[in-house]
C-alpha cells in the first residue's frame, strides 16, 4: 500500500500526461483557460499542453500527500518534503516558462539530492541513513552499512546520468518516450537495484541465523 501512495504523484503525472496527448486540443484548452495566467506571454502550444497539465496534477498530487499525511497525524518524511521542493521548483519552471526542458531535469536533481544528502551524512556527520531505513529489516556489521550508504549513492548519481542521456539525446524532441522512460525505465530499475541488494544483503542474515 505504501509503494503504491509513493507512486501516487508518479501514476497520476502518466495518466494526464497520456490523456493530453490523447487529446492535444483538450488540455491546450484547458491549459490555456486555466494556467495562461500563470505563464509568460499568457498563451502555449498545443504540444506542450499534455506536459503541463501533468506537471501541475503532479504538483498538487504531492501536495495532497503531504496534507494527507499531516491530517493523520503522521510524520512526513524528509524525502517527501524534499521531492516536494523539487517538483515545485522545476515543475513551476516548467509551467511559468512552458519549457519542458525544468521537469525533464526534475528525476535528476532528485537523485543527486537525495545521493547529496546520503553523502553528507555519512562523511560529515558520521550517520549512515540506509542503515536508520533498513537497519531494522538488515541486522549487517558495522563495516559493511558505509558498502550500502555508498552503493546508493553511486545508483542515485548514476541515475541520474541515465535520466538527463535519456531526456536530451536518446529521446531528444520525443517527450512520450521520456514519460514511458521515467515512470517504467527508473522505477524498473529502483526496484531491480532494491532487489538485487536485498539479494547480496541476505547473506549476512543467513551467516546470524
Amino acid at each position: 500500500m505504501k509503494f503504491l501512495f509513493d507512486l501516487f504523484p508518479l501514476i497520476l503525472f502518466f495518466g494526464v500526461f497520456k490523456w493530453g496527448e490523447g487529446h492535444e486540443q483538450a488540455a491546450h484548452g484547458i491549459v490555456q483557460q486555466y494556467l495562461g495566467g500563470l505563464m509568460t506571454g499568457g498563451s502555449v502550444t498545443a504540444a506542450v499542453s499534455p506536459v503541463i497539465l501533468a506537471t501541475v496534477v503532479g504538483i498538487i498530487a504531492t501536495a495532497l500527500q503531504i496534507g494527507y499525511l499531516m491530517v493523520q497525524r503522521k510524520k512526513v518524511d524528509g524525502m517527501l518534503w524534499v521531492s516536494a521542493a523539487v517538483i515545485t521548483i522545476m515543475g513551476g519552471a516548467t509551467i511559468y516558462l512552458h519549457d519542458e526542458t525544468f521537469i525533464k531535469w526534475k528525476p535528476t536533481i532528485l537523485y543527486w539530492t537525495f545521493a547529496a544528502i546520503l553523502l553528507v551524512y555519512q562523511l560529515f556527520k558520521g550517520k549512515n541513513l540506509m542503515k536508520s531505513v533498513l537497519g531494522e529489516a538488515f541486522k549487517l556489521p558495522e563495516e559493511v552499512w558505509p558498502r550500502v550508504c555508498f552503493a546508493w549513492i553511486w545508483f542515485l548519481f548514476a541515475l541520474g546520468l541515465l535520466n538527463l542521456l535519456m531526456a536530451f539525446v536518446i529521446f531528444k524532441g520525443n517527450t512520450s518516450a521520456w514519460v514511458n522512460f521515467k515512470v517504467f525505465g527508473a522505477t524498473g530499475l529502483f526496484f531491480a537495484f532494491t532487489v538485487a541488494q536485498a539479494f547480496v544483503l541476505s547473506k549476512y542474515l543467513q551467516e546470524e541465523a
